[in-house]
């Protein structure tokens, strides 16, 4: 069968942008190295927002994008929740926060904490969300082969499109100096009975996240330059540790998971074009920690760029 398109890569970023060809009317064939369960868009903690870009960097139109049709749609896996935004000074409250949606300023804030306020996005439990996106691109009469391409050369092969949402292993497609791996762990512990979120910015190398989802909560976060991802108790018991002062029901929680996934990171994400033999190449990676955020916004922007 022939596809007007090859999407490369099933993670977030590749299967929204491959549902956005296919909803345009192109047959659609992604090549993976992995489902969508076992890539690293599984581990992502994945709340969209605060959307804190300024008007006019399309970042801020890539999340709104994403917001809107998170919003705007049933997603298996999505849901929307009220939560507390903090930062440790004073003060700190940044510019155009109050568009947020439910922002109101917290009059009493966990120790520690000079700045707060509530908002109300969405929070997504990535293997359930990345199910449904795979279920919905099939639907739409897309194909998903479990055989990653060598090159983009061979993609371009195999169809006169293609979107390259290969995430940190695009360093093996393109030369990109840019790209580099960011350790992330997720710890995902029984809930005590959460169903509002808590999360510290700005978001450095340590912070305290804490998102419900049903009966477990994902916990977080730690960053760093590295492509070690073996599981850390050291790192795990500080983040818990963070988490429970913060909520002292989280103390004792019961551990189900800590994996270690290492985002693709990238000063800002590569979307644009490029020929590639005889075809069309769009490039959509290095989402760094924002790849959920950004995901339907530039899917949309990959799409537009493919149909020129």
């Amino acid at each position: 069968m022939p596809f007007d398109a090859v999407v490369l890569g099933s993670g977030v970023a590749g299967l929204s942008t491959a549902i956005r060809l296919a909803e345009a009317g192109a047959t659609v064939l992604i090549r993976t190295a992995a489902e969508p369960a076992e890539t690293t868009s599984a581990l992502a903690s994945a709340m969209i927002g605060p959307n804190l870009y300024p008007p006019g960097d399309e970042q801020r139109d890539w999340a709104d994008e994403t917001l809107r049709v998170l919003t705007s749609s049933d997603f298996p896996g999505v849901v929307e929740r009220t939560g507390l935004l903090v930062a440790r000074p004073a003060n700190a409250t940044p510019p155009f926060v109050e568009r947020t949606p439910g922002y109101a300023p917290c009059a009493e804030l966990p120790a520690g904490f000079g700045t707060g306020f509530h908002v109300r996005l969405p929070i997504v439990d990535m293997p359930v969300y990345l199910a449904g996106l795979r279920q919905r691109f099939l639907d739409l009469g897309g194909k998903v082969e479990l055989n990653p391409v060598g090159s983009l050369a061979e993609a371009a092969g195999l169809a006169p499109r293609v979107a390259n949402c290969t995430g940190l292993a695009a360093a093996s497609l393109v030369d990109d100096p840019e790209l580099r791996p960011v350790r992330g762990p997720k710890i995902v512990v029984e809930n005590p009975g959460l169903d509002t979120f808590f999360l510290e910015a700005p978001i450095g190398a340590v912070w305290a996240a804490i998102l419900p989802h049903g009966d477990h909560v994902v916990l977080g976060g730690t960053s760093s330059d590295s492509a070690d991802t073996t599981p850390d108790p050291a790192e795990e018991a500080e983040i818990l540790r963070r988490c429970a002062e913060v909520e002292p029901r989280l103390a004792g929680a019961r551990v189900l998971e800590h994996k270690v996934g290492l985002r693709p990171g990238r000063p800002r994400p590569r979307v644009e074009a490029e020929r590639v033999g005889g075809a069309l190449v769009a490039h959509n990676y290095g989402h760094a920690g924002n790849g959920v955020m950004f995901s339907w916004g530039c899917a949309a922007a990959a799409a537009a760029l493919l149909a020129d």
